[in-house]
């Protein structure tokens, strides 16, 4: 009876359950029990769903001849920098022409093109591409994907296989109408950036799926890795949380809610007698570092600790009122750098 206890409390006392990979420091930590990981968020997963979750997800880009351009090459970059792994799918192994400019060869036919778990469209001659019995029996015998995401025209990959059906999307703003006629089961919207319905998004034209698919990594990786994509690639203009969010999972509320945000901000020194200062991002009410003119994200883990773009923690520090007085780094923990003003 002894040795039976002393197992079981054993494994209450063992770490079963860790955070999902986010690119954060919160991805080496372990807990106890489940819940929500108390940097970013995230819903905690237990060791061996974390196994599965480290392995890249597959994200299947379908292309038709005639394919726009930056549909599918903004999300791609989007994509690929997170961590995914993206291959292209069409018709044929025979290359294609995006807007009469770009040839492409895709990875693979819709004979040999390997399982996917997210399956994503594009637009470009999307309506009679998506109109072909072939190309739509291959989207139905698709199984287990996680999600559909389209741009452009690439929705009526969904709608012509009742994917959308009963459920809100949107579309290129010269296709809503069409979409909207031809459709009736859809409920299209207009002037939305992009529509999350929870295993479907859909976005509006070109640009717009660069919008669309950092919200999807925000989703799946967490806000702090959207936007180190979105720095990456010096995205200025996206708007965490600017789409119809209809689904439950919205990955901005913690990160996007920064206890006494107004306390951090101020004129700070810098390693060799330089000074910083810190500002909120409108964008997206974040904070990030001016230095000598540059702006750099500080991506926030947990009351007054963050991560800078090198995956350094800043701490700050407060006196005895409360008051931010200053800050030290994982560089130079020994180095305590003053706030002044």
């Amino acid at each position: 009876l002894l040795l039976f206890l002393s197992k079981a409390i054993l494994a209450q006392t063992e770490a079963h359950y860790v955070c999902p990979p986010c690119n954060s420091s919160c991805d080496t930590l372990k807990y106890y029990g489940p819940g929500t990981c108390q940097h970013c968020g995230m819903e905690l997963l237990t060791m061996d769903t974390h196994q599965e979750e480290i392995t890249p997800q597959k994200i299947a880009f379908y292309l038709q001849d005639g394919v726009e351009v930056l549909d599918f090459a903004g999300p791609m970059e989007v994509f690929s920098y997170a961590g995914f792994e993206v291959f292209t799918v069409s018709k044929t192994r025979e290359p294609i022409v995006s807007q009469g400019i770009l040839k492409i060869i895709p990875d693979y036919s819709l004979e040999d093109a390997p399982p996917a778990n997210l399956l994503a469209f594009f637009g470009g001659n999307g309506r009679a591409s998506f109109a072909d019995p072939t190309i739509q029996d291959w989207i139905k015998k698709q199984t287990d994907i996680d999600y559909y995401f389209s741009v452009c025209t690439g929705a009526f990959a969904l709608a012509e296989t009742q994917l959308l059906d009963n459920l809100t999307a949107t579309t290129f703003h010269n296709a809503l109408d069409d979409l909207e006629q031809d459709f009736p089961a859809v409920n299209v919207v207009r002037n939305a950036r992009y529509v999350d319905n929870g295993k479907v998004i859909t976005t509006a034209g070109i640009s717009a799926g660069i919008d669309g698919a950092l919200h999807l990594v925000a989703k799946l990786k967490g806000f702090n890795t959207a936007r180190r994509v979105a720095y990456h690639m010096e995205y200025d203009h996206w708007k965490p949380g600017g789409g119809l969010l209809l689904s439950d999972d919205n990955p901005y509320e913690p990160a996007m809610n920064i206890p006494q945000i107004d306390a951090y901000l101020g004129t700070y020194e810098f390693y060799d007698q330089q000074q910083i200062r810190i500002a909120i991002n409108p964008q997206d009410q974040s904070l990030y570092a001016i230095v000598e003119g540059m702006n750099y994200p500080l991506f926030y883990l947990e009351t007054d600790l963050f991560q800078d773009i090198g995956n350094e923690q800043v701490r700050f520090q407060r006196d005895a009122q409360g008051q931010i007085t200053g800050y030290t780094t994982t560089e130079k923990p020994d180095q305590f750098l003053r706030k002044l003003d």
